[in-house]
């Protein structure tokens, strides 16, 4: 039984199975983003691949039991394909996001810094654990966010910020 897991072609069948299954998860987890962001036609179609790739990569596991390595490769392929699918959303950084900045006495030269920066800023006064503060909120399509933490901690690295993800449903300033 060892001697099969020592050959050329077993090794090749759990790198495909690994590979398919990266490819599966990959497109699992972006599937699972846009449905999130409500983007129904990108959330079929990589459904529907991921489908494909999915009974190729599990017929494959399935018929050949007798090599431990494709279900090694498979559950690898699993768990890699997670992050790969993570870090590919990462990159591809579509979507609003919503920031909310708590400032102590700086609120109004950190919106004045923000909007100089293009973004649109509602400044709300409000009250913390320690007193007054100025409670900001930034819509800004994900890909800016970078820009914006940057401006924020060069005009108050005190700053308090916190990020979610928004679905827009109408009218605004969104800086496109």
């Amino acid at each position: 039984m060892f001697e099969s897991l020592l050959t050329p072609a077993a090794w090749l069948a759990a790198l495909g199975i690994f590979a398919l299954r990266v490819v599966d998860m990959s497109l699992d987890t972006l599937r699972l983003l846009f449905v999130v962001r409500g983007r129904k036609w990108i959330a079929w179609v990589l459904g529907f691949c991921q489908s494909v790739v999915f009974v190729i990569a599990i017929t494959t596991v399935l018929s050949n039991l007798d090599n431990p390595l494709n279900i090694v490769g498979y559950a690898a392929g699993f768990a890699t394909g997670n992050v790969v699918g993570m870090w590919i959303e990462e990159r591809l950084a579509i979507g609003h996001v919503k920031l909310s900045i708590v400032t102590t006495g700086l609120g109004a030269s950190l919106s004045a810094a923000l909007r100089q920066g293009g973004f649109a800023v509602t400044e709300i006064p409000a009250r913390g654990k320690d007193g007054a503060v100025s409670m900001l909120s930034v819509s800004v399509l994900r890909r800016d966010v970078h820009r914006v933490d940057a401006i924020v901690h060069e005009t108050d690295p005190a700053a308090f910020v916190i990020a979610e993800d928004v679905r827009p449903l109408r009218r605004g300033f969104w800086r496109a």
